[in-house]
């Protein structure tokens, strides 16, 4: 009969903790001055593949704005310690300033709190490691969101140049921006101040879309040895406290990067140029253009991704229920090498001379 009753014990508890596995899981936002929210959180309402508990916001406009899209009354917050404690979330997405990020992972990581934030992963690379190092002490995943990180066109592009169809690869060109930051709407207004502000952003077009560019470069060719950089006022009087043009030159033993960020572009540009001794791809969204020698160009097939790893919420949920880290363009560890490679350039800004990075990166 105890055998019997363990038994029965044992197939409850498992059944239990397979019911719970298949929860969705809970998901929480803190702040709203980042203009990216705003292409998340309808899918936050709808409750997929996460379901959204609360929202922490003290803007009136932006929490006006939340409550048209169909957040509830009883999900804004004011305090979003008293929200993380009330509602418990597994996941935590912050659009906050990005020198904010860290204070962020203070509130969360000692709660077990996962975390997603829209990219950079912080404002300085002092910030970056303070992040992962409570990330490692809480055991808890971080992921840096990028828009491109969900390009399938990204991943076919990579393929290339793990396959060795490209040879070996020794260049890579950069091209990363569009018109500028809207300051028009609430939506907007509130992003535009801490974006055009180099202590809440970390610099200007430098930090904007230099990221994606050091993401590029230690996707392809890994750290850097050296860091080179110059950027310009082009606007002042639109962009008074920051640079809206960037240039990075990256230099490798084996090669070298040249990689561009803007604020001054006719038009959206996310571009990448590979180059290997045998051909060359450029890769862009939806699409990957192949050259091999002299031969004409042709589009490479791109294959969809997983869904699971097709869009944030549904890779951070993935990574949590199966225990494996965060990988690849969104994990942490490559995303503070971002952020040592921008800290890099605007040193490099400031001096007028390339800096070298130190021989090993700062102990992960």
């Amino acid at each position: 009969m105890n055998r019997q009753l363990l038994a029965v014990a044992a197939l409850g508890a498992l059944l239990l903790g397979s019911a719970k596995a298949q929860e969705p899981m809970k998901i929480a936002v803190i702040g709203l001055v980042h203009a990216h929210a705003w292409g998340h959180l309808p899918k936050m309402v709808a409750g997929k593949p996460a379901t959204l508990v609360g929202v922490a916001e003290t803007v009136p406009e932006l929490v006006a704005e939340a409550k048209k899209i169909g957040v509830a009354d009883n999900l804004i917050y004011a305090d979003y310690n008293k929200m993380l404690d009330e509602k418990r979330p597994d996941i935590v997405w912050a659009f906050v300033e990005n020198n904010r990020h860290l204070e962020i992972a203070k509130a969360c990581a000692p709660r077990k709190i996962h975390l997603m934030f829209e990219k950079p992963l912080a404002s300085t690379y002092k910030d970056a490691l303070a992040i992962q190092a409570l990330a490692k002490q809480y055991g808890i995943q971080v992921l840096t969101n990028y828009q491109m990180a969900w390009w399938p066109s990204n991943y076919t592009a990579k393929a290339l140049v793990d396959n060795g169809t490209l040879g070996k690869v020794y260049r890579l060109r950069g091209v990363v921006g569009h018109g500028g930051p809207s300051s028009e709407g609430p939506r907007n207004k509130f992003f535009f101040d801490w974006l055009t502000d180099p202590e809440k952003n970390g610099a200007g077009a430098l930090m904007d879309f230099g990221c994606y560019n050091a993401l590029w470069a230690l996707m392809y060719m890994g750290r850097p040895e050296t860091v080179y950089a110059t950027v310009n006022r082009l606007q002042p009087e639109r962009f008074p406290k920051v640079e809206d043009n960037a240039t990075i030159v990256l230099h490798w033993k084996e090669g070298s990067g040249l990689f561009e960020g803007s604020w001054d572009l006719p038009r959206s540009f996310q571009e990448l140029e590979i180059f290997g001794r045998q051909g060359s791809a450029v890769m862009t969204n939806g699409k990957v253009e192949v050259r091999k020698g002299r031969q004409p160009a042709a589009n490479a097939d791109i294959l969809p991704l997983v869904p699971e790893k097709a869009e944030p919420i549904a890779y951070m949920v993935q990574a949590i229920r199966s225990g494996k880290p965060i990988e690849g363009m969104t994990a942490i560890g490559i995303n503070v090498g971002v952020i040592e490679i921008v800290e890099a350039a605007k040193a490099s800004v400031k001096t007028g001379k390339p800096v070298k990075l130190a021989a090993t990166a700062t102990a992960k």
